[in-house]
């Protein structure tokens, strides 16, 4: 199977770095996604993984929201601590389903040019290391 090209949104990016989070976790939970092993499939391409906080387990970790095509594409889209709140709104839920019709659909020369503009940061596994 192939694997799927993994990306992050701006404001994904700036949360993953406030929160210490690094792309080889990101890039475990789409492997475990990849394998089916989802915490949420909330239907219409968006995923809902747990990520576990530096140093911790998944339990008390982040929850992301990705947008996922099984062996093409995964995008992360949203982040949030589970201690800051339980879980995405309705109206969110639509609005990342709304996001996953036009991300999953875009060609590489559109997502190339994404990344070109800062709107998308390609997640690869060789970050530099996070300074504490």
């Amino acid at each position: 199977m192939a694997k799927p090209r993994v990306l992050k949104t701006r404001w994904f990016q700036r949360f993953a770095r406030r929160e210490k989070i690094r792309d080889a976790v990101l890039l475990d939970a789409v492997a475990r996604a990849e394998k089916g092993q989802l915490d949420a499939d909330l239907g219409g391409g968006v995923i809902k993984q747990r990520i576990a906080r530096p140093g911790q387990g998944k339990s008390g970790g982040y929850r992301t929201i990705i947008l996922f095509k099984q062996g093409q594409r995964a995008v992360f889209i949203y982040g949030f601590a589970k201690s800051e709140r339980e879980n995405i709104d309705a109206d969110e839920e639509k609005q990342f389903k709304e996001a996953a019709r036009h991300v999953l659909r875009l060609t590489e020369k559109q997502i190339a040019e994404l990344i070109k503009e800062g709107d998308f940061v390609e997640v690869n596994g060789h970050e530099q290391e996070i300074s504490k």
